[in-house]
């Protein structure tokens, strides 16, 4: 059975679920601990003991959240998710910080150049937000495109400026 915890970040309370072989959920600020809660729970997990593993991606989490750059791919994922959308993770997952792509971008790089939609399907529907840095992934342009964290694209905004994706920082007056 997997196991939970919340923790604060830079943008508010997230949380996290994990196993002994990765993490299984992560949850983007919600109106309530117990929404929060209530997320994970759907993943099977209920409040536990923070372990190793699950210290580090919480610590990663706070750093990239925090404005560090930090490399989320070392943490291990246990993901029931089809072949479709880990694939889509996976290329998401090599998009640095700082940089974005379109969802074309990555239906183009899967081999699949007219599944644009789906590839927004898989990231909505992506488990693990922030590790999976789907906030990376723009409309065509630089339209922001859906985020189906709470705050959406609010949320998404909020976090490329904290990144330093040109565009989305805090504006300047020179």
């Amino acid at each position: 059975m997997p196991s939970s915890t919340l923790f604060d970040t830079a943008i508010g309370r997230c949380g996290i679920a994990w196993t002994e072989d990765g993490i299984v959920a992560v949850a983007l600020p919600e109106p309530s601990d117990e929404a929060m809660e209530d997320y994970l729970a759907g993943f099977g997990a209920a409040h536990g003991q923070v372990d190793a593993l699950a210290a580090d991606a919480i610590d990663r989490i706070v750093g990239l959240l925090g404005g560090r750059t930090v490399d989320m791919r070392p943490i291990p994922l246990v993901l029931d998710v089809s072949e479709f959308d880990a694939s889509v993770y996976t290329v998401c997952s090599e998009i640095p910080r700082g940089s974005t792509l379109t969802y074309g971008d990555i239906a183009r790089r899967l081999g699949h150049p007219g599944a644009a939609q789906a590839v927004g399907g898989a990231l909505g529907r992506n488990p693990v937000p922030i590790i999976v840095p789907c906030h990376r992934v723009l409309g065509a342009g630089t339209e922001v495109g859906g985020f189906s964290a709470p705050g959406g694209a609010n949320t998404k905004q909020r976090i490329l400026g904290i990144e330093g994706v040109p565009g989305f920082d805090e504006p300047t007056l020179f």
